[in-house]
């Protein structure tokens, strides 16, 4: 089955917001006044935030006027009461109860419990009073255990706070009662038909839709009911309750809750807590500070938890299956300890991210075999499937296909001639797509599971294999009659926010657009469409871990071009080779991002198609005149510009033509060593409507031998020094196409040296093999001594070639 082509969707003409909208903005939040708001007011507009005064409270957290955690009503009251009896005992120190927190998994859940521990602890002695437990996700899953729930009764519990779980946990609530444990709720799944009979239940899902605490995750919620309880004390808390908003920050971003009302407001807090750490020699969260300098981030960003600090807490379960330690990474204040379990975390999400990619091209070789026209619910299945990378995959193909889709891990079948398969389970995780909620579609087939659960856009579930097949012909009716009472349902949709120009992309752009942080679920980041631009320097590398291997994710960098621009802007496709790229003119849609830590700015590239624009035809001659200076005689015109060498001397009136035309023209001083290297100083010349004046000197005819030991020279002084050097300047020094070097660097790899190349293309190489290591014999020193030989090839014809065929062929 081939992969379906997402159709662009432009914002439509009347959400364009009227003429004052940008003043509003401004009165609103003064300290952007200075800014090109033009973007951001569409954007804004778009978005419904089109009142002033939920604009003040949108832009700016310090004029949010928070929601009261009692909103929750009397389910927080009893909550707090029965949390006070216990603090605040007054029965003999005997019988001082035991209470521990029941927690999940997943970076919402992780943080949940980082929370409730960190925000008891100042009120209950850790261990001996209190105490959290992590489900092992291989073992137990989502929700609680009966084997879980008997350790703690073993060591004495009395009274169980769950976090981001339990609300449907009926039956283990039962057992928690029989085995002498009180219990209250805290969580946002899926209410049950009837309250569980517990002490309280806190659960968003109670509140009515549009209530400002109506999408709280799990940590938010776990940090509601803190501050209700600090609220209550008769003495206040020694630790500040502000110190909690930075976990509730990465539970909040990372579970891709919909960031609205409180939500928004309790991100925004939180990603001002976050940045602190990295901004002091002594953390308050050493670990936190750990996970941003492993991911290169410095915490200000959503994006630093969604693709940094939540990928890493996340990958421990879905690795090793036991996520306990990382509440220990997220509160520990031993900075060692928390160094190395952050490296523990840093080596879990690489192996992730391949078992993820190796994952998703079997799925996808699974896809081929299905048919898209009578597929409503992509549903898939293999025994040898780890379950907890199930759901990531997932995500993507349902992305990709605009489809549900389940990934299922089968158990095995039974080796024995004689066992049975009957009680052969399927286990998995499923994402839908917007408009479409996967627990109504479970329950509609409820009889067929054996448990399910999760939001409407991600669910958990389990079943018998052997109705695996009518469960897949159910779901697929169901959504087809979905479909028929939604028209135009179903096929990817790519959301498009606004179109720029390359000229537009940039720090004002991006401040402006930052406004609108943080993004996320409900607020997602913007989407900017380029229409009729190119791409040059396209080459791709395999991302490596801590300890220097390779894995199997790939990420492309060019430079991004349109005719409003006379230089490229940095551009990375993740995921995708540089052949990937088109030849010609395109639109691309990108997402504008900024590395703090690398103070970089650059786009990331969405998707490409072909130029649709029919405003310039393409063209087959260049339209500027070609000057042709191979052959002038060495000299220095009168404002100190160098000719190249040739013999013979220049005539006065020579002299003077070339000064004067080298004012106006672009100059080429470079060999190119290929047409694509030609056509993008073509595309530039075409840009500035300059004349393309090429000065180049006769290529050198050095022996690739030679290029090649000084090379080799290069990188062992590199790494004898520590010191960095840029990737163009390397590329001048050693006369090499980007192509090229990027062989040469694999041929240092193959003689031990590590050559690392940061964002900002800064090339830093280590080595520490032997001497006699240094062979030029195998595959990778010859592919690059080969590729040195076709080069200089090149590069003598295009000394030697006619204008006439430089100008057809531009």
């Amino acid at each position: 089955m081939p992969k379906p082509t997402p159709q662009w969707q432009l914002p439509s003409d009347s959400s364009q917001p009227p003429a004052d909208w940008i003043n509003i903005i401004r009165q609103a939040c003064p300290a952007a006044a200075s800014l090109p708001l033009h973007y951001a007011a569409q954007l804004l507009w778009q978005r419904q935030v089109q009142q002033p005064a939920q604009l003040k409270g949108f832009l700016r957290p310090d004029a949010y006027c928070p929601t009261s955690p009692f909103a929750f009503g009397e389910e927080m009251t009893w909550a707090v009461e029965r949390l006070k009896q216990t603090v605040h005992p007054t029965t003999p120190p005997a019988s001082l109860e035991k209470v521990a927190i029941w927690g999940d998994f997943d970076a919402d859940g992780v943080t949940a419990t980082a929370v409730l521990w960190e925000g008891l602890k100042p009120l209950l002695p850790p261990d001996s009073r209190l105490r959290y437990y992590i489900p092992n996700r291989f073992t137990e899953s989502h929700g609680l255990s009966t084997a879980g729930l008997e350790q703690l009764a073993e060591w004495g519990c009395q009274l169980l706070i769950t976090c981001d779980t339990g609300s449907t946990s009926l039956v283990e609530i039962d057992y928690a009662h029989q085995l002498g444990m009180e219990v209250i709720i805290t969580d946002h799944h899926t209410l049950p038909a009837q309250r569980p009979p517990v002490v309280a239940l806190i659960n968003p899902r109670t509140l009515p839709l549009g209530h400002p605490l109506q999408t709280l995750s799990g940590v938010a919620v776990a940090y509601k009911l803190i501050e209700a309880l600090y609220e209550s004390l008769p003495v206040p808390s020694t630790a500040p309750l502000e110190d909690l908003l930075d976990l509730v920050a990465i539970g909040l971003v990372a579970d891709l809750v919909e960031l609205t009302g409180d939500c928004r407001y309790l991100a925004q807090r939180g990603l001002e807590q976050l940045q602190s750490h990295l901004q002091t020699s002594s953390p308050r969260r050493p670990g936190v500070a750990e996970l941003l300098a492993l991911c290169k981030r410095t915490g200000d960003r959503p994006t630093d938890i969604s693709f940094g600090i939540g990928p890493r807490i996340n990958a421990i379960s879905r690795i090793h299956g036991d996520a306990r330690f990382c509440v220990e990474l997220l509160t520990s204040q031993d900075p060692e300890h928390c160094r190395t379990l952050a490296l523990e975390a840093e080596l879990a999400n690489t192996r992730r991210k391949a078992l993820q990619r190796d994952l998703l091209n079997q799925a996808r070789g699974k896809l081929a075999q299905l048919d898209l026209a009578t597929t409503e619910v992509i549903v898939l299945a293999d025994e040898q499937w780890p379950t907890g990378i199930l759901g990531l995959v997932a995500g993507q193909i349902a992305q990709e296909y605009g489809r549900p889709t389940l990934l299922l891990s089968l158990d095995p079948l039974a080796s024995e001639p004689s066992s049975s398969n009957s009680n052969r389970m399927a286990r998995g995780s499923a994402r839908s797509i917007p408009g479409l909620d996967l627990y109504d579609l479970f329950k509609t087939q409820a009889h067929l599971l054996k448990n399910y659960g999760g939001h409407p856009l991600a669910a958990g579930l389990s079943l018998p294999a052997e109705n695996l097949a009518l469960f897949t012909a159910a779901l697929n009716r169901e959504v087809r009659e979905f479909k028929g009472e939604q028209p135009g349902a179903g096929g990817p949709v790519l959301a498009i926010d606004l179109t720029v120009t390359v000229a537009d992309l940039g720090q004002e752009l991006f401040r402006a657009l930052k406004l609108l942080e943080p993004y996320g679920m409900g607020n997602p980041v913007p989407r900017l469409l380029i229409s009729d631009c190119w791409v040059t320097g396209a080459w791709h590398r395999r991302i490596k871990d801590q300890r220097g291997g390779q894995v199997a994710f790939i990420r492309t960098e060019f430079k991004l071009w349109d005719d409003t621009v006379q230089v490229g802007f940095p551009a990375e496709w993740w995921d995708h080779y540089a052949e990937d790229l088109p030849q010609g003119r395109c639109d691309v849609v990108v997402e504008l991002d900024f590395n703090t830590f690398q103070k970089q700015y650059r786009a990331r590239l969405v998707a490409v198609r072909a130029a649709q624009s029919q405003s310039r035809a393409a063209l087959t001659q260049f339209q500027e005149p070609v000057l042709d200076w191979r052959q002038e005689p060495a000299g220095e015109a009168v404002d100190g510009t160098s000719f190249p060498q040739s013999l013979g001397q220049p005539s006065e009136a020579m002299l003077a033509a070339r000064t004067s035309d080298m004012a106006n023209a672009l100059v080429v001083t470079r060999c190119p060593a290929g047409w694509a290297e030609w056509a993008t100083w073509v595309k530039q010349a075409e840009t500035a409507q300059q004349p393309l004046a090429i000065a180049y000197p006769p290529p050198t005819e050095r022996a690739p031998e030679a290029v090649w030991k000084e090379l080799v020279g290069l990188a062992k002084y590199l790494s004898r020094t520590g010191a960095t050097v840029a990737l163009d300047r390397l590329q001048e020094r050693l006369q090499l196409s980007a192509p090229a070097l990027m062989l040469g660097f694999k041929s240092l790899e193959y003689l031990g040296f590590q050559v690392q190349i940061d964002s900002a293309d800064q090339v830093q190489i280590q080595w520490e093999a032997a001497e006699s290591s240094l062979s030029p014999d195998g595959p990778e020193v010859r592919a690059f001594l080969e590729a040195l030989q076709e080069e200089q090839f090149r590069r003598r014809y295009f000394y030697q070639v006619p204008v006439s065929t430089l100008t057809t062929r531009g």
